[in-house]
């Protein structure tokens, strides 16, 4: 069987454009989004904020559906996860070049699958498994400060030692709270570049789901915020509000227990990614048209409902961009995107909390990858 490639292309506008033509617009220089030149400029991610989201509930955001426009929509990455989108974000580059290209990979150093947001150890160092210069740290070049603002749990994380190195990071609890940071950093610094953090929206999505009134409380409140300080921004301040990946809302019902298909995990030795996107990784003795042999039982069994890819295929279909050479054992043999709304699961695994997760992410839909580009003050369309 042929393999099945997505039914979709990646637009134009990218997440990854979106930070550095921020730069570029204090720096005065020309940039993809055609920024105009400005002093200080804010950009806020707000974690699991999908377009078709947002679109879904204008009476619950109307200050920033009031902003959204059909040019106001950029693609993410794949696999549309935060690892991997945040870090293109901050950096400018496609997972196959920053290195985190899913939410578990495989260290094959260690013969492990590691957490790219909450497992760093000594063994996976910060500044060198994350392989991309940050847009921060080019800033600092120009002679720009960088600021990252986002919880305090995060101050010291690997993965914020990963994605914003250059930044300055400034802890502040509440979404209010991280918005009068910022505008503090507009008021006291000539030029800056300012990274928002907003991580409520994908924390009750996952536990609620979308659609829930946990969700639409969180959407409402970064709405009002945001608002008032988009409302109060001077002439030479612009703002940005993006998203790492939208999610969809998958009940536990449209679970596929993978495991229990004996031909769909034949010669697997470790299992990454996300419910919506495996990573799968074979054993190391078995030979090199093993991929694609799994990935073809793959595509007979679950091809009616998922994206099936050899990593061969993968990398040449471009679905993380160009791959460095040391990226490319990340990447699973045989990469499982889910096309329905059904998420992958092991059953094997001892601790199945994860399968309480309602709001999920990480394949090539449109609600997972299109994420809001909206422009105010100085980037006002």
């Amino acid at each position: 069987m042929p393999p099945m490639l997505p039914a979709r292309q990646f637009g134009t506008l990218r997440l990854a454009d979106v930070l550095t033509s921020s730069l570029s617009s204090i720096e005065g220089l020309s940039n993809i989004l055609d920024l105009g030149q400005t002093n200080k400029a804010v950009v806020l991610l707000a974690d699991g904020l999908g377009v078709s989201s947002l679109r879904a509930r204008p009476g619950h955001a109307r200050f920033l559906n009031s902003l959204l426009t059909k040019s106001s929509v950029v693609d993410g990455v794949f696999p549309s996860t935060t690892a991997a989108g945040i870090t293109t974000l901050t950096t400018g580059v496609a997972p196959g070049q920053h290195g985190l290209v899913g939410y578990r990979v495989r260290d094959a150093d260690r013969d492990r699958v590691v957490n790219q947001l909450t497992g760093w150890d000594d063994d996976m160092r910060p500044e060198t498994w994350q392989r991309a210069r940050t847009v921060f740290e080019r800033a600092a070049d120009a002679g720009i400060r960088g600021f990252a603002i986002g919880p305090r749990r995060y101050t010291t994380s690997g993965f914020t030692q990963a994605a914003l190195r250059g930044a300055h990071y400034v802890p502040a609890e509440s979404v209010s709270d991280r918005f009068a940071a910022a505008r503090h950093l507009l008021d006291t610094e000539p030029r800056a570049l300012v990274y928002v953090y907003v991580p409520e929206l994908d924390v009750a999505a996952h536990a609620h789901g979308w659609e829930s009134e946990r969700w639409l409380a969180a959407l409402e409140n970064l709405d009002g915020v945001a608002a008032r300080f988009a409302a109060a921004l001077k002439a030479d301040e612009g703002l940005l509000v993006t998203a790492d990946h939208g999610i969809i809302d998958v009940p536990m019902t449209r679970h596929v227990l993978f495991d229990t298909v004996p031909e769909l995990i034949g010669g697997v030795r470790h299992i990454g990614g996300d419910p919506r996107c495996l990573h799968l990784y074979l054993e190391p003795e078995l030979g090199s048209d093993s991929g694609a042999a799994l990935a073809d039982t793959w595509r007979g069994i679950e091809g009616h409902r998922a994206w099936v890819f050899s990593r061969a295929e993968a990398v040449d279909s471009g679905l993380f961009g160009d791959v460095a050479p040391e990226v490319l054992p990340r990447i699973g043999d045989v990469i499982v995107a889910a096309r329905k709304l059904i998420a992958y699961y092991d059953s094997r695994e001892p601790n199945q909390s994860a399968r309480s997760m309602v709001g999920q992410h990480g394949s090539l839909t449109d609600e997972e990858l299109r994420v809001p580009l909206i422009r105010s003050g100085t980037f006002s369309a």
